[in-house]
């Protein structure tokens, strides 16, 4: 067979003048993906990357197959009551999409029914089978799932494209059928009205940014659709939903840093909407809707936020409920008939802790030293139960139902791992490594407890948005771990693992910090002895995280794999025309206005800051029709890499039908892994 060469990308050099600086960008041409020659040019780097890995084609099939057989393929969500209905979704074996279906609830019946083998439940009304939807198409999601409150109508919208630009349907679930209402070009999320006649939903401008709330009167025409609420402050998007109650139908506009919601009654959709409170810079709230009053989580004289409650009468006059405390972050409340339930974060853990109407406050714990915890689905205004959702590195995604009354956890499922999986057959730990400038900096691991020490490690990130990555189980991770690698996720400043401080000391001017972080991360996995050698991981903002760390610290990893990566994050701040750049100037800064921020970003930007050096093996993975992360940012890096840095293993992979998630059906999701990890396996002298 005839080795390809690496195809090599045409340089034009684009010049750009900014703040009296030069900006010279060679590879511009990549960013038109209708245009032949740069598709030709994709496909020429898929094929490369294919031959290039044909190596590993075996081991990628036996990592598919592990994952496969580790996964019950028949399977059955906990049913969650809501109504008159117990509602779930199931998977069938050689099915790449889950079948979402209902069944009445029995006289008397107050646990959930349970499924043999994942089989479908006696009396089971299927609602939407994704399966019969995604047919035909390579790529399939759904972007809203919304039962009216009579349980009559169910509101869906489906992508083909990965484009995140969606259709919406509305069925009967009497009779089966399709009504007429369609609506294209439509965002994420809807709202209904009390009585199910209507239904709100959201559209995006240009730059794919949701900035219109729109009320449809179901059965009548598109065209006569009312526009609600329209944002126009480039900055902000806005969303649609019911409280909890399904009282009010909330309209929240919000930007980075900024919110403000407004609220309509349920049962008069066509009232104007209620201004909670009106914007002002900085000011972050949420709320929901409890009874006569409101519930208001929000960061007035509280850095990690503070919960207060207002009337409906008068909701911009806040009174304190739950104080700030300094590195206890109030994620959220949620409010129910006869409590309160805040969602936390303290010490780098997630917590829930319960506020009954009449009694005292207290929190639900667990026994593993690192975990993730969190509401799941609770329709119901009125349980007596709470819905809870467990997982840690080690421990499989569980669903508990919290008793109010007993304070017993149930536990109602433990996602299955087939072939003998034992939790404790795995060691979790937490390491501190220190920063540059002093400050200690989480990492969570989790290996097999045979796994001598000073091995292979893997070691994920991300940074951005106050995201945190909280401890997460993975069946992938397993096909790493039982082959004698360390897994370590590195906390860096950015996210929001140790509260509101910790992602502002990692955005704007301080964002060096996220990077710098990382590599002490690494260079403490090595130096106490977890690993000897290091393959970076991360994806969208963590992309941008493993392009400068690869300009930063070369010679601490091994490898580096970057998935969808945020590569070209300067030039892409720079164009106000792109989608989200403008909602992006609150986490980057503004580099059209700012000469600083301008300077400070080219200074860390991956593409930007190639150079003439040996930089480790990278494989960049993206997708032809990612919206939020466009696919020529890794094609761009790819090719500046190859033309100032000759000598390296640089591969890029494209799914050209595909979006920022990457394949959608989960049997494509396990082959695009089962790639990745082959190459991770190949980087680390474990590719058998």
């Amino acid at each position: 067979m005839t080795m390809l060469e690496p195809p090599i990308a045409t340089r034009i050099p684009t010049e750009r003048t900014h703040h009296g600086e030069v900006v010279i960008d060679d590879y511009a041409w990549l960013l038109d993906k209708e245009n032949a020659e740069t598709v030709a040019y994709l496909n020429a780097e898929n094929a490369y990357t294919e031959q290039a890995t044909s190596h590993l084609e075996g081991l990628r099939e036996t990592i598919f197959t592990e994952i496969k057989s580790r996964t019950k393929e028949t399977d059955l969500t906990v049913p969650v009551r809501n109504g008159g209905f117990w509602y779930y979704s199931r998977t069938v074996e050689g099915a790449q999409y889950p079948i979402y279906c209902r069944r009445a609830v029995v006289d008397g019946e107050t646990e959930p029914p349970i499924a043999v083998d994942g089989a479908p439940l006696d009396g089971e009304h299927v609602l939407l089978d994704a399966n019969r939807l995604a047919s035909g198409h390579d790529f399939f999601a759904l972007g809203t799932y919304d039962i009216s409150p009579d349980g009559n109508r169910l509101a869906y919208s489906t992508d083909f494209a990965g484009d995140e630009r969606f259709t919406l349907r509305v069925k009967d679930l009497t009779t089966g059928d399709d009504l007429t209402d369609t609506i294209d070009e439509i965002f994420y999320g809807s709202a209904w009205s009390a009585d199910g006649s209507t239904l709100f939903y959201t559209r995006v401008d240009g730059a794919w940014r949701p900035n219109q709330i729109f009320r449809h009167v179901i059965g009548t025409e598109t065209s006569a659709d009312v526009l609600v609420f329209e944002e126009t402050d480039e900055r902000f998007w806005v969303g649609v939903g019911l409280t909890r109650s399904e009282r009010y139908l909330e309209i929240d506009s919000h930007s980075k840093i900024t919110s403000e919601v407004r609220l309509i009654p349920a049962d008069d959709p066509t009232a104007e909407p209620i201004l909670v409170r009106p914007r002002q810079t900085g000011l972050e709230y949420h709320l929901d809707h409890q009874g006569d009053r409101l519930l208001i989580v929000h960061n007035e004289d509280a850095e990690d936020f503070a919960l207060a409650w207002a009337t409906i009468e008068a909701p911009g006059e806040w009174h304190e409920l739950v104080g700030h405390v300094p590195g206890v972050r109030i994620d959220s409340v949620d409010a129910f008939a006869e409590h309160l339930v805040i969602s936390l974060r303290k010490d780098g853990l997630t917590g829930l802790r319960i506020v009954p109407n009449d009694g005292e406050p207290f929190e639900i714990t667990f026994p593993e030293p690192l975990y993730s915890v969190g509401l799941g689905a609770n329709p119901d205004f009125h349980t007596e139960q709470l819905r809870v959702g467990y997982a840690s590195l080690a421990t499989p995604d569980s669903v508990y139902d919290y008793d109010l009354a007993s304070g017993e956890l149930i536990l109602r499922r433990r996602k299955p791992v087939l072939g003998g999986y034992d939790p404790a057959d795995y060691l979790q730990a937490r390491e501190w490594a220190m920063a540059a400038d002093g400050v200690r900096v989480p990492i969570s691991i989790v290996k097999r407890a045979d796994t001598p020490a000073g091995g292979p490690v893997v070691l994920y990130g991300y940074g951005s948005y106050e995201s945190s990555m909280d401890p997460w189980f993975s069946i992938p991770r397993l096909s790493l771990l039982d082959r004698g690698i360390t897994y370590a996720v590195a906390h860096v400043r950015g996210g929001g693992e140790l509260g509101r401080r910790w992602y502002e000391d990692g955005k704007m001017l301080a964002k060096r910090n996220t990077f710098t972080d990382f590599v002490a991360c690494a260079e403490h996995l090595l130096s106490t002895g977890w690993g000897d050698r290091i393959v970076a991981r991360g994806g969208s903002a963590g992309g941008l995280l493993m392009g400068a760390v690869a300009n930063i610290a070369p010679e601490a990893f091994t490898g580096i794999l970057a998935e969808v990566p945020f590569v070209d994050a300067l030039n892409t701040i720079l164009d106000p025309s792109l989608p989200l750049t403008v909602t992006e100037w609150d986490e980057w800064g503004n580099p059209l206005e700012s000469a600083e921020v301008y300077r400070y970003m080219r200074s860390y930007t991956p593409y930007e800051n190639v150079e003439a050096k040996q930089y480790p093996a990278i494989l960049a993975v993206t997708s032809l029709n990612d919206t939020r992360v466009f696919f020529h940012e890794p094609a761009k890096w790819i090719a500046r890499l190859r033309a100032t840095a000759p000598g390296g293993s640089y591969l890029l992979k494209t799914e050209m039908e595909a979006g920022h998630g990457g394949r959608s059906g989960r049997y494509d999701a396990w082959r695009e892994e089962a790639f990745n990890l082959a190459w991770v396996l190949d980087r680390l002298d474990l590719a058998k």
